[in-house]
């Protein structure tokens, strides 16, 4: 009988074991990865890249992979880590986040570009969105407040007739060529190796306007060393409400959203790639990762593999005929 007794009790412990597991969170199960995963970034440390890269790695350690790290890779206007991700191993180790432009728009822009969008590359999700904010400092009168008399300014002063970009082939560069062509004028298109440097010459008044990530205008917007004219969201960032869109200021066509999301070289496995992508959308529901992602000036947005992937094919058709338009065509 105590044998009978013993085995019904120790069915009883498994059994509430197994139980108890079951309804554990999905944090505690084994992550997909044992082996260290690498998480690429095509920008140096410091800028919003590289904090929203930081921020999901933290959230996928212990979840998709037991061990994740962020490599920052910066070159080539960030092209040179997607030409290096899209020969990784496909097989869920390698991940790379990076603006959507990349895709989107240096495929128009480059004749020789060392990767292809859709043959070389699965997307997994968008992490944050973020938009562009017209900007003027010191070098433009400061009675002009907005996008049209910037431009009315811009006609009767054909030498200051100027507006940087933090690098040729951008969404912001294309912003300004898309004002430029709608007000048929003439504006000279000034580029600079990232926004901190246009920031700069902004502040000193070297340089009337610029297009400006809008993470890197919000501070110097509020102290009231710089004024944002518009920006070229959809709607009102959240950053800036009092500020207008460029819709809003008379020019609809003018809209230019970007997105951070995460790719994997397009043979990982489709499995792989939906295992990943719902570790990224559970990671974003941290309300730390939104706070801190609003602190550089990004949105929080999360997606599916498959509606990231719809994105890009709109963006990619969508700037063709502007970046067409604009004439604009870089060597290397």
């Amino acid at each position: 009988m105590s044998r009978i007794r013993s085995r019904r009790q120790f069915i009883t412990a498994a059994g509430g074991l197994a139980l108890a597991a079951a309804g554990l969170p999905a944090l505690a199960q084994a992550p997909v990865h044992s082996r260290l995963v690498h998480l690429l970034n095509g920008f140096p440390p410091g800028g919003s890249a590289d904090v929203v890269s930081r921020l999901i790695a933290e959230r996928l350690r212990g979840t998709y992979a037991t061990n994740i790290i962020v490599e920052n890779k910066p070159g080539g206007g960030g092209r040179t880590v997607l030409e290096q991700a899209r020969t990784a191993d496909a097989d869920g180790t390698t991940m790379v986040l990076t603006p959507t432009a990349m895709l989107t728009i240096f495929p128009h822009v480059y004749k020789k570009l060392g990767y292809d969008t859709f043959r070389d590359f699965t997307a997994v999700g968008s992490a944050a969105t973020f938009v562009t904010a017209i900007t003027a400092g010191p070098g433009l009168p400061a009675n002009i407040k907005t996008v049209q008399e910037w431009l009315t300014w811009a006609k009767q002063n054909p030498a200051s007739a100027a507006y940087g970009s933090p690098g040729s082939g951008t969404s912001l560069h294309f912003v300004g060529t898309m004002l430029a062509r709608i007000s048929n004028l003439n504006l000279n298109h000034i580029p600079y190796k990232g926004a901190a440097p246009m920031v700069q010459d902004l502040l000193g008044g070297q340089v009337p306007v610029g297009m400006v990530p809008i993470g890197d205008a919000v501070q110097h917007a509020r102290s009231g060393k710089l004024r944002v004219l518009a920006t070229t969201g959809t709607q009102r960032s959240r950053f800036l409400p009092d500020t207008p869109t460029t819709r809003e200021a008379g020019f609809p066509d003018v809209v230019a959203e970007d997105y951070f999301a995460l790719f994997v070289p397009s043979k990982t496995p489709a499995d792989m790639v939906e295992k990943l992508g719902a570790a990224l959308r559970e990671a974003l529901k941290n309300t730390e990762v939104r706070d801190r992602m609003a602190q550089v000036g990004v949105d929080l947005k999360s997606t599916t593999p498959a509606e990231m992937a719809d994105i890009i094919k709109s963006q990619f058709a969508s700037w063709a005929p502007i970046v067409k338009a604009s004439g604009f065509s870089a060597e290397e």
